[in-house]
């Protein structure tokens, strides 16, 4: 179950991973039917109830299918509180389906509220200050505070275009004014100062399932005020198991179980003592190595 809209490529991976495990192609269904609105039903007492499975029904659409397992993946951020009765229903209906608890999904998708479960949990992360509809003096204040030199980003948001690196007033007010325009709450949290020898950003993306890490990747930009995102032209290789540098493989499973998750990547730099960005709820799979170190073993676990 995946929304369809979506171009990321995660539903093909994962079709893949179910064809190699089970011999069998798995049946895709379009999660916007299950959202706010939509006219998809849940039914039944579970893959392992009395009543045989699950049932899942998009009336008009032909589509009724019992389902041994659901595998839940690529819901965009933004749409993820549309999907929150989906996924009430699927608990209560005993559903063989991982990572799908609400509260999980929403401290991990709304980076304020990751910042306070982190400060609960003692996970480290960079000094944050959230905003909605703030004033500009207290705007001023928390970069000043912060020490003039952070990065901005919605709480809500996906791929980097709308996150800014900030040294100076007027790129500060500029930001405001974009989020104010935007609608959306934003928080700035100190620079990490995450550099390499010759002047480079650089951070790790971990996977992590089940309590260990199943993938790591090192991500390298040449823009120093540009996110370490491969959409916004950062480098990015596949490490070996055991190059990560020390401690952050353990800060990585520890953020993921401060949340809640069972499957997450985890954005995090070695610099600063270590320290975590953020925790994706539907990491990519990447295009080296990513369905056999990630999707095959997350299919497995729901078998």
């Amino acid at each position: 179950m995946t929304d369809h809209s979506s171009t990321e490529g995660s539903r093909e991976i994962l079709s893949t991973a179910v064809r190699e495990l089970t011999g069998r192609s798995p049946v895709l269904l379009d999660a916007r039917h299950f959202m706010t609105g939509g006219t998809g039903r849940i039914s039944g007492s579970g893959a392992s109830g009395a009543g045989g499975g699950l049932r899942l029904e998009v009336p008009g659409e032909g589509v009724a299918v019992t389902a041994g397992a659901v595998i839940v993946y690529e819901i965009p951020p933004h749409r993820r509180r549309d999907f929150e009765q989906c996924q009430r229903l699927l608990g209560a209906h005993g559903a063989r389906s991982l990572g799908t608890d609400v509260d999980a999904w929403r401290v991990a998708t709304e980076k304020d509220r990751t910042v306070e479960r982190f400060t609960r949990d003692g996970i480290a992360h960079m000094p944050t200050v959230a905003f909605s509809r703030p004033a500009p003096g207290a705007v001023a204040e928390a970069f000043d505070r912060l020490g003039g030199d952070v990065w901005a980003r919605p709480t809500v948001g996906m791929g980097g275009n709308d996150v800014f690196h900030l040294t100076t007033a007027a790129q500060l007010a500029a930001a405001a004014r974009y989020y104010a325009e935007a609608g959306a709450d934003w928080l700035i949290a100190r620079d990490a100062r995450n550099f390499t020898a010759d002047g480079r950003r650089h951070q790790y993306r971990v996977v992590v399932l089940d309590g260990r890490v199943v993938r790591a990747v090192e991500h390298v930009q040449p823009d120093p005020d540009a996110p370490c995102n491969e959409s916004r032209g950062a480098l990015s290789a596949v490490l070996p198991e055991g190059e990560l540098p020390a401690g952050l493989a353990e800060l990585a499973i520890s953020a993921t179980k401060s949340l809640g998750l069972p499957l997450a990547g985890v954005d995090l730099a070695a610099e600063s003592g270590g320290v975590v960005f953020e925790v994706n709820v539907h990491p990519q799979f990447g295009t080296v190595g990513g369905l056999e170190s990630t999707a095959v073993p997350y299919v497995a676990a729901h078998l």
